[in-house]
């Protein structure tokens, strides 16, 4: 847990700040552990890598603090990252991929994750590489699925 969170947390440093615009809110059935599951289970499924599986909300009650459930997987696959990264040696501060899956305030359930060539834009990767396409494509395709659509 505490590698997971140091990543994390140099992965977080190095983001560019995000806009409102930039983040892609999907929303979900079920609990965030389940719709966390669920996406686990399609990325394995496409054939990526999940790196790391963040537990905020329990990080936060070991500190003696209270979050709503939230949860980040971070996940990526080398036939898409590589590219981008070959563009610009920056993209690696963005990549790999980010989907967090949390509770609001009405206890509904959302995947949220940033906009590819929103981000990719960030670091100097050409809008036009074609895996920025790939990349939108699996990333509404994974969460569809862990969406329980």
């Amino acid at each position: 847990m505490k590698q997971a969170l140091a990543a994390l947390a140099l992965t977080l440093a190095a983001s560019p700040a995000l806009a409102d615009d930039d983040i892609i809110n999907v929303p979900a059935t079920g609990s965030v552990a389940e719709v966390a599951d669920r996406l686990v289970a399609a990325i394995e499924d496409a054939g990526a890598t999940v790196f790391a599986r963040v537990d905020h909300a329990g990080g936060a009650e070991t500190a003696g603090l209270e979050l709503a459930p939230m949860e980040l997987v971070i996940f990526g696959n080398p036939k898409l990252g590589t590219p981008a990264i070959q563009d610009s040696p920056m993209a690696g501060l963005a990549l790999p991929m980010k989907v967090l899956i949390w509770e609001d305030d009405a206890g509904a359930v959302q995947l949220s994750y940033q906009d590819p060539e929103e981000m990719l834009d960030e670091v100097g990767v050409d809008d036009d590489l074609p895996v920025i396409a790939q990349m939108e494509g699996a990333l509404k395709k994974l969460t569809g699925a862990a969406a329980g659509e």
